[in-house]
């Protein structure tokens, strides 16, 4: 899991489309973009799968938790997974989202599928479920 962090108006968004955009053309596999909005759907290249959660009335920690299971049950050709704002998709803050984070990384370790999101808030307040994960 990798994490890309910082306050609201950093260039969270942008290094993450930047990074997506990067593996998609060596990924083996299958590269999903996940995001709460679809604003910057354009910015991604094909044949990335853009998918935003308010498509899916996905709003709730455990909503996303079974969508993100159900895309990786859906197709086990998927290897990269991004998400764009994983505490907003889920409406709490960063340290009330662990079983998110436990989630992800039981989905990593049994399936194989690599997960990069980005995570609002200054390092310092973090918790350490996402601290572990950031460079």
């Amino acid at each position: 899991m990798k994490i890309f962090y910082g306050p609201k108006g950093t260039g969270k968004t942008k290094a993450i489309i930047d990074f997506a955009n990067s593996v998609k053309d060596t990924a083996k596999g299958h590269v999903v973009y996940i995001t709460d909005s679809d604003k910057y759907g354009f910015e991604l290249k094909m044949p990335i799968r853009f998918l935003t959660t308010s498509d899916f009335g996905v709003s709730t920690e455990d909503e996303f938790r079974g969508f993100l299971k159900g895309i990786v049950a859906s197709n086990g050709d998927n290897e990269y997974v991004f998400v764009d704002g994983v505490a907003r998709i889920c409406g709490k803050a960063p340290k009330e989202i662990e079983s998110v984070f436990s989630t992800i990384e039981m989905l990593e370790q049994e399936f194989g599928v690599k997960f990069v999101l980005t995570c609002s808030g200054l390092k310092e307040d973090l918790p350490d479920f996402v601290l572990k994960y950031v460079d």
